[in-house]
């Protein structure tokens, strides 16, 4: 008879210790975009909610961003890189498919030998990489993970595309993940519709003529519409079902903060959620545009610095976008 495995031993729960983000510096006005597109500030902030964005510079990456992110959030949450067992980095523009951002962040961060991996979930990447921390945390493979949502956009945009130039931004949020005595996570709500793949997506060949000759560079297209009406039906179906699962109703949140996608996305989920107008809602858009995975992160931090959520409240998180794929949970704020 064979010897019987040892089983692993975690935490009853998990929560979130600290936050940290990262904005670059540098602001892309509504009107700097309109030098590349036949658009305006008006139409740009009716369509979008947009009234400016930050890209990073070029020494600025994935990496970088994502490092200061990180550094900010260790400091939140009172701990130390070296206490650090595994690194997520939820992105979908690292330049390459290996090494992945994670390893390099590990080096940067002084802890090279943490598992470190890469999450490819788009826009509900910092959701998919919450609910993996999770449960690592709880499974006894992690007794503190860091999470990071990054994102250079800038680099993956048609400058010259009416129906993107104006969306996607660049920056980091990340968090520390770690255990806890009390339920400060829910169980995720996610999943996708992979029958809407062109929804979405980034070609690796993308070539256009341009006054002086031709341009090959990877860059993001999108079916605005399409996107819209998914989101706008399904995520109000997963924020009610992520809240049924936690166990709240709408009006014991404390914070709901949805990707920032668009803030026409945004004021129909509340209306669908019908959801009570003392609680305060993620607008980060407005001056930091569509970062995807970095997104939600980053709303976060800002909420928390602007004093709108207490700590310990309870924030309804939710991520959507190319894949087409989702993910939902509730939260306690640290």
């Amino acid at each position: 008879m064979s010897a019987p495995i040892k089983a692993p031993v975690g935490a009853p729960f998990a929560r979130i210790m600290g936050i940290g983000s990262y904005r670059p510096s540098r602001v892309i006005t509504n009107e700097d975009i309109c030098q590349t597109i036949d658009s305006s500030d008006e139409w740009i902030r009716e369509r979008s909610g947009i009234i400016e964005r930050r890209w990073a510079e070029p020494d600025e990456n994935v990496v970088t961003m994502g490092a200061a992110a990180a550094q900010k959030a260790l400091a939140g949450a009172g701990i130390t890189a070296d206490q650090i067992d595994t690194i997520i980095v939820a992105t979908c523009t690292h330049p390459y498919q290996t090494p992945s951002a994670a390893s390099e962040i590990a080096d940067l961060m002084g802890v090279p030998t943490a598992a470190a991996m890469d999450v490819s979930a788009a826009c509900a990447g910092f959701a998919y990489g919450l609910a993996m921390a999770q449960d690592m945390v709880r499974g006894g493979s992690a007794g503190h993970v860091l999470l990071i949502g990054a994102e250079k956009l800038s680099e993956w945009t048609d400058k010259h595309d009416r129906s993107t130039a104006f969306i996607f931004a660049d920056g980091a949020g990340a968090v520390i993940v770690g255990p806890s005595d009390s339920p400060a996570i829910s169980p995720v709500v996610w999943g996708g519709d992979g029958a809407q793949l062109q929804a979405i997506n980034m070609t690796q060949n993308w070539i256009e003529f341009r006054d002086n000759g031709y341009d090959a560079f990877p860059a993001i297209s999108m079916n605005g519409q399409q996107v819209f009406r998914w989101a706008v039906s399904e995520m109000a179906r997963v924020c009610r079902e992520s809240l049924d699962r936690a166990g709240i109703t709408a009006d014991q949140l404390d914070a709901f903060i949805p990707h920032q996608a668009n803030n026409r996305i945004t004021d129909a989920l509340i209306r669908a959620l019908d959801l009570p107008a003392h609680v305060p809602v993620a607008r980060d858009i407005i001056t930091t545009g569509n970062t995807s995975a970095a997104s939600i992160p980053l709303a976060m931090d800002r909420m928390l610095e602007a004093g709108q959520i207490p700590h310990g409240g309870n924030a309804l998180l939710v991520g959507f976008g190319a894949g087409l794929v989702f993910a939902s949970q509730v939260v306690k704020i640290p």
